[in-house]
């Protein structure tokens, strides 16, 4: 199946080294390659497709087969790549080689039958988060993942919102039998292929060795890390005004099911209980978007107005006829908002169950933000379909998030015009901007360092449970509201355990946005405090950005970043830039509190 996170599709290529003489050139055994890859993906990502949007048995066993397709012919390209090694190539096909080798979140073993189970129980584990539910009797009783986290977002009852917690967290323990040998089937495939296992597969991606890569990580997040201590000490204190010290106790990690998000991963949802100045300014874009009747489409063209007003095309006609932008009524689906290149030839899709909520027009034009990179590189090869890195995927829509400040939203008629900005009123907008942006940073980095302990074997099978929550209360200084064990597992709750998708990518991206909005600002000739700029209609930084995104996989991503921002390393100044306000009123309102857990 085709798949990039809350996207979809492949992008792949290899390094070699064997001895058997080959019987076409180098070129022509990658242009065979891509011509191939880009007709199984095509079947792959066709049936992955309908098993989302369709969810019984025969579909979950029809995306298995194609899947299996898919898998059975990498390892074999991956070999055959093997006779270039040593010989003088162009630098693309040795690019695209390197690239295939790397091309799968989990690649298969070269057994048949371990490549069929690997590929059952990969759709077994997307079927049980799809179809999950939780029931208290009846079947009228049964609520799904956005009925509970439609609890989480709005009650301030302690007793509800446990009770959303812990009921969808009973979906996750039957996946966790399939979840080890998963781990036991994947890896093995990333041995066949050269690597030590599949965590160091999926690090070896980002043009550093495995280790330089973690010691990257780790030194963004020591960049951005005063920003969400600040904030979690701000957070505890307006929740103990809440549910009181008894409950939220100073010194301790706060309880995961508090913040109006069933990971604790952003905290908008609790912006009302947060809000530093009440009733100052009018943010309320939920209440605009129902009041003047938004449906999913008009939200989806709001979001494609955007890009076309930076030069970008308008959505081909299929995307409206293809997607689908609200749940079904007559059956279960995979509602997890992703994008998808169905054939990398121009059939883009989304697949999102959008409601008229602020959260879900972010959201969509997040999703575009993939839409609009696969069409950006079209013209490449299919190995080069892909992002820089899967970073640079997912940091494209919310770059335009950021653009999103006030004055657009009044501009588009969903914040009220000529609202003159008072302090009280940035300190407003900044903080809800956080709780978003910042306090995803350590959800961002700790789920991908949980998978590698566990396909690296430092995280043994019957510690899985306890890991996970060792790592969320040492980044995000959150606890679990109830007793968990062994019997449970946490980990598989979230979409992008059970569906196999890496997650840095997700922090990467929330680091990169904040470069890429500096840089496009600095190309506009923005000169007023980066939190106030918008690229909104500037062809200019429209023109910059397209051509960053049409290089798509083809360079190594330094040179696409260098591109874009002048330079060939990430760098979170951005976001102490952008926040500069906030961090200095949080500095003030946590004076004398005790932070930290």
């Amino acid at each position: 199946m085709l798949r990039h996170a809350c996207v979809v599709f492949i992008a792949g290529a290899i390094a070699a080294c064997g001895s058997e003489k080959p019987k076409e050139s180098a070129d022509e055994f990658v242009a065979r390659v891509n011509n191939d890859l880009q007709q199984r993906g095509h079947e792959s990502a066709m049936a992955d497709w309908v098993q989302q949007t369709y969810i019984t048995p025969d579909t979950e066993q029809l995306a298995a087969k194609a899947e299996e397709r898919l898998l059975e012919y990498y390892p074999k390209a991956v070999k055959e790549s093997k006779a270039y090694a040593g010989m003088d190539i162009s630098p693309e096909s040795q690019r695209a080689m390197k690239l295939l080798k790397q091309g799968l979140s989990a690649p298969a073993p070269d057994d048949a039958a371990k490549r069929e189970e690997l590929t059952t129980i990969m759709a077994r584990m997307q079927s049980m988060f799809g179809a999950g539910k939780w029931c208290t009797g009846s079947p009228e009783t049964c609520r799904n993942l956005e009925e509970l986290s439609d609890t989480l977002a709005k009650s301030r009852d302690w007793d509800e919102q446990l009770e959303a917690w812990t009921g969808w967290h009973t979906i996750s323990p039957p996946m966790r039998k399939d979840y080890r040998h998963f781990v036991e089937l994947a890896n093995e495939g990333a041995k066949e292929l050269g690597y030590g296992d599949l965590g160091e597969m999926w690090r070896s991606r980002y043009e550093l060795s495995p280790a330089d890569f973690e010691a990257e990580t780790e030194r963004l997040y020591v960049q951005v890390k005063p920003l969400y201590d600040g904030l979690h000490c701000y957070a505890r204190g307006r929740l103990q005004k809440q549910y009181g010290k008894e409950r939220v106790p100073d010194g301790k990690p706060i309880p995961a099911h508090l913040f109006g998000n069933m990971w604790a991963q952003q905290w908008n949802n609790i912006y009302d209980l947060l809000e530093p100045y009440p009733g100052v300014s009018n943010l309320d874009v939920t209440a605009a978007l129902k009041k003047q009747g938004y449906d999913a489409t008009r939200m989806a063209r709001s979001a494609e107005s955007f890009y076309v007003s930076l030069g970008f095309p308008k959505l081909p006609a299929s995307f409206w006829q293809n997607s689908m932008l609200t749940r079904p009524r007559d059956r279960d689906v995979v509602c997890y908002a992703s994008a998808w290149n169905m054939d990398t030839r121009g059939d883009v899709r989304i697949k999102e169950c959008i409601q008229p909520t602020e959260e879900e027009l972010y959201t969509i034009y997040h999703e575009l933000g993939h839409v609009y990179y696969y069409l950006s590189y079209l013209e490449q090869p299919f190995l080069f379909q892909g992002g820089a890195h899967d970073g640079f995927h997912e940091a494209i829509g919310d770059t335009m998030n950021l653009s999103m400040t006030d004055a657009y939203l009044a501009d588009v008629g969903l914040l009220p015009k000529g609202a003159k900005s008072s302090k009280e009123a940035l300190i407003n907008r900044q903080m809800k901007v956080a709780t978003d942006k910042i306090a995803f940073l350590p959800f961002g980095k700790l789920i991908d360092q949980w998978r590698w302990g566990v396909f690296s074997g430092a995280i043994a099978p019957e510690k899985y449970n306890e890991a996970w929550w060792d790592l969320r209360r040492k980044y995000q200084g959150v606890e679990a509201p109830v007793a968990r064990s062994e019997e449970d597992f946490d980990p598989g709750a979230k979409y992008h355990i059970p569906n196999n998708t890496p997650y840095t990518r997700y922090f990467l991206s929330f680091i990169l946005q904040f470069q890429f909005h500096k840089a496009l600002c600095d190309a506009t000739g923005w000169k007023g405090p980066l939190h106030e700029c918008s690229i909104y209609g500037n062809s200019e930084a429209g023109r910059r950005f397209r051509e960053m995104l049409a290089l798509g996989a083809s360079r190594p991503w330094q040179d696409a970043l260098e591109k874009l921002t002048g330079t060939r390393q990430m760098d979170a100044s951005g976001i102490i830039e952008y926040f500069q306000p906030l961090m200095g009123w949080l500095e003030e309102q946590n004076r004398g509190h005790q932070c930290g857990w």
